[in-house]
């Protein structure tokens, strides 16, 4: 039986990954066995420099802090070398930078995921990487909202240009006739 001392420490990590797992709009979970330490300090490094947080955790920490936070779905992936990467403010900055990496490095396996508290298997972190950076999503969804309007002023332009036309041709003949 483990000490008391033992079990408060690891209920503290798991209430610390808990709360970083219910302040993450997303995260992805990863098997890194084969990773040499250099390539891991790279990839911590950009994790890092892309506001993502990358952790090493046991599975059954995992398991305890994934059921606290309210995620379910994610339990059958954790076996083998686990680690996990959240972000709470990029969607696809994990999945990315992960997706990229396993691509380049076939001992490295991107697992499982989850966005906004719902579960994603690999193909799923697959396809959240391939979306185009939240600003670029922002800056089309605005442009689309932009185009009926500004198509609108084009219209009205026309009109009040029409009517200028009409009014010009009816005061010189008016100017003509007198």
């Amino acid at each position: 039986m483990p000490s008391e001392k033992i079990l408060e420490a690891k209920k503290q990590q798991v209430a610390e990954i808990a709360e970083r797992l219910k302040a993450s709009c997303t995260g992805v979970i990863v098997n890194y066995k084969g990773i040499t330490v250099a390539d891991d300090t790279k990839l911590r490094k950009e994790l890092r420099e892309s506001g993502s947080e990358y952790k090493v955790v046991k599975n059954t920490l995992l398991k305890r802090a994934l059921d606290d936070a309210g995620l379910e779905g994610l339990d059958g992936v954790l076996e083998g070398t686990t680690a996990i990467a959240t972000n709470t403010e990029d969607y696809v900055a994990c999945a990315k930078i992960l997706s990229a990496y396993a691509e380049k490095n076939p001992s490295f396996e991107v697992k499982a995921g989850f966005v906004e508290g719902k579960a994603l298997d690999a193909d799923g972190v697959k396809e959240l990487a391939s979306l185009p950076p939240k600003e670029v999503l922002v800056a089309k969804a605005l442009g689309g909202l932009n185009a009926p309007i500004s198509g609108f002023v084009s219209v009205l332009n026309a009109t009040l240009t029409g009517l200028v036309v009409a009014l010009n041709a009816i005061a010189e003949k008016q100017g003509a006739e007198a």
